[in-house]
């Protein structure tokens, strides 16, 4: 039976007003890649402990000083291969070790974000504590007694672990009438003032987001709506800070149509 057979679902109702349906990774998901991670370290480490000792009993007769610089500096390294591994590849792969690339999951934040370098940092530092008093004693307690395995280092930094799978499942809704943060419709924004290619280009994220990861959903509408606003006109009552950039293409797009100078693809 799969690991995450029993995976519960989380749905994410964002501060930009966007709901993400996600799968939560079972206990056993992660303990898998834990395993698999963990098995790196130790293959990691004992070939490096291995090259430092040699070398540590060469500069030994020749050099006492270096070798407990040597020593040092292999103490400095086990402390990073340890802690530094999992926050290293999490901010490089996304969320991501090997470990949790081969079994599919994915770190993210509760909002369903990437999590930051600092968030990623502090969450496995923790691990200090999770491990306490042995073998993940802590961690464990912690994921059982939380709805979405939550292990200590997950609740400070308020993250999660989800399928990957899951990503592919998100399809936020594109309303046929976008809503505006008065209740009513949008009022215009400018939509007119966009180039065919602009509108096509709105129109093209608009149907393909749903198959984007997360994190590279967000980046793309922020990055197309901030090429966009010098056109528009956002009426000053409206606090664009409080909608996703998502909701406010939507909006353009359905202007756009509503005037008759869409031109579709």
């Amino acid at each position: 039976m799969p690991a995450d057979s029993f995976a519960d679902k989380l749905t994410i109702d964002t501060p930009e007003q966007t709901a993400l349906d996600f799968a939560v990774a079972g206990i056993g998901s992660r303990f898998l890649a834990l395993a698999i991670d963990t098995l790196i370290q130790i293959l990691v480490g004992f070939v490096a402990g291995i090259a430092g000792s040699i070398l540590i009993g060469l500069l030994v007769a020749s050099s006492p000083r270096s070798s407990l610089w040597t020593a040092a500096v292999l103490v400095v390294f086990y402390f990073l291969l340890y802690f530094g591994y999992f926050a290293f590849f999490e901010i490089i792969w996304n969320g991501q070790t090997p470990g949790k690339r081969k079994i599919g999951i994915r770190v993210i934040k509760d909002s369903g974000r990437p999590l930051t370098a600092a968030e990623s940092i502090g969450r496995n530092l923790l691990r200090i504590v999770d491990w306490l008093p042995l073998f993940y004693a802590v961690g464990m307690v912690c994921a059982v007694l939380t709805k979405e395995n939550k292990r200590l280092g997950d609740l400070v930094a308020g993250s999660l672990v989800v399928r990957e799978a899951a990503f592919s499942d998100l399809k936020p809704a594109w309303q046929a009438a976008p809503v505006a943060p008065s209740g009513n419709a949008w009022p215009p924004m400018g939509a007119d003032r966009l180039t065919v290619e602009e509108a096509s280009l709105i129109d093209s994220y608009l149907s393909r987001r749903s198959s984007l990861e997360p994190y590279v959903q967000f980046r793309m509408a922020d990055e197309i709506l901030n090429r966009l606003k010098p056109k528009l006109t956002i009426p000053a009552d409206i606090n664009i800070s409080a909608y996703s950039s998502d909701k406010i293409l939507e909006a353009l797009a359905f202007e756009r149509r509503s005037t008759g100078r869409y031109s579709g693809n």
